[in-house]
């Protein structure tokens, strides 16, 4: 165990990003986890001296605190719901780790992710293999490592189509069965002689609108009450779709509140029907901060106004590609990692990624304090479809990811 201390005297960071916080710090590391002691901001200035001083190459520090506080706020107000973590969100090792010691399940959508989590010592009972269309090879590695939804005797889940008009990623013009065909289908099902033992459906990513989870839960309750074929109905996969970050539009206690009236009309506890979700978003989306170093600067006059330009070690191909791909994360508020005086004069900004490509712009105007070559910026809520769709474009290095935790919670869990 390698141990140093961070910044001994107490500073206030006055930043674009927020507030002021007062920290101390020291800080261990081991071969899986850093472990700190103070504030998390003392952290991130350890991290960036220890790692960047002879390089720009972009890195994340992933809170585990943080994936520790959402599962317990996730026990508190959703506590009849089953938490089946999505990996297809981030697939980062010590995010894996982490979630199965809260003792969480997986929802893996293919052969690869079934590896990674069984390689890092996940049992295949908590493996939901939630994906509508697999391939069949896929389908018989998941029945050889004893993945109950993928034997002769398979536990299936009829994914249903709900109204997911009021969300920024929609699935159902993809995934499920419209009520008309439900029938049919099950009558399909019977005939081979194959097990369905529930329903599921997703409203979309990034919801904003939560009764569209009571809807959908109704819809789900009616497929129950048509269910006349023999069928021992008895789970209820409520999908994704949470909020992973403070500042969005519904916020994760409203989408709560209404699952869970939702629940207690529709499928009431004595009902004998299991419930599960597949959050991913809502874990991993605030335990990720992505730190950029500003190699190359370039001031264009506008009016008589100066506009920055700056060219970032990270961009959409990389971490940044959400900015793109991820209609539910459309912009980015970095913040410099030095204090940032209150009257220090903001410039208007635009912030380009590495590549040579025109389309790698992070931001177009974003007012910031000046910033110089070798600077670094913060950038937080980068935890949810960023590492995952990362890519070495240009053959520029993808972001390392240093996971950290605090003292107090490796010693709870007795992590090594």
């Amino acid at each position: 165990m390698l141990c140093a201390d961070g910044d001994s005297e107490s500073e206030s960071r006055k930043g674009v990003g927020g507030g002021s916080n007062h920290f101390r710090g020291r800080v261990c590391c081991s071969t899986m986890y850093c472990i700190w002691f103070g504030h998390l901001y003392s952290l991130l200035k350890w991290t960036l001296k220890k790692f960047s001083s002879d390089s720009e190459v972009s890195f994340h520090v992933a809170n585990l605190d943080d994936l520790h506080q959402k599962h317990i706020r996730w026990l508190r107000t959703l506590p009849r719901v089953k938490p089946f973590y999505a990996v297809k969100c981030n697939s980062t090792p010590a995010v894996i780790r982490m979630l199965s010691t809260l003792g969480t399940g997986f929802d893996c959508a293919s052969k690869g992710e079934i590896e990674l989590v069984l390689s890092l010592g996940v049992t295949p009972e908590k493996i939901i293999f939630a994906h509508t269309t697999k391939p069949q090879s896929h389908i018989k590695y998941a029945s050889t490592r004893g993945i109950s939804a993928c034997h002769t005797r398979a536990k299936l889940v009829l994914r249903i189509a709900v109204d997911d008009s009021k969300s920024a990623t929609r699935l159902s013009q993809k995934f499920g069965t419209k009520p008309s065909v439900v029938k049919k289908l099950l009558e399909r099902c019977k005939e081979l002689d194959l097990e369905v033992i529930g329903v599921s459906f997703h409203v979309g990513s990034g919801c904003t609108d939560s009764l569209a989870y009571r809807q959908a839960i109704e819809d789900a309750r009616h497929v129950f009450d048509t269910v006349l074929l023999g069928f021992q109905m008895r789970l209820l996969d409520i999908g994704g779709g949470f909020p992973g970050k403070e500042g969005f539009q519904i916020q994760f206690d409203e989408f709560s509140k209404v699952i869970n009236e939702a629940l207690d009309e529709f499928f009431p506890a004595d009902s004998g029907v299991q419930v599960i979700a597949e959050p991913g978003r809502y874990y991993v989306d605030s335990a990720f901060t992505l730190a950029v170093n500003v190699f190359a600067k370039k001031v264009v006059m506008d009016d008589n106004d100066r506009v920055m330009m700056y060219y970032i070690s990270d961009g959409v191909f990389g971490s940044l590609n959400c900015l793109i791909y991820d209609p539910a994360h459309t912009n980015v508020a970095p913040y410099l990692h030095r204090v940032v005086e209150s009257g220090e004069k903001r410039y208007r900004s635009i912030i380009w990624g590495p590549t040579c490509d025109s389309l790698d712009r992070v931001t177009a105007t974003y007012w910031m304090p000046e910033v110089q070559v070798g600077d670094w910026l913060l950038i937080d809520n980068m935890g949810a479809y960023t590492v995952c769709c990362s890519s070495d474009f240009n053959c520029f290095y993808k972001a390392h990811v240093y996971p950290v935790l605090s003292a107090q919670t490796w010693n709870m869990f007795n992590l090594s």
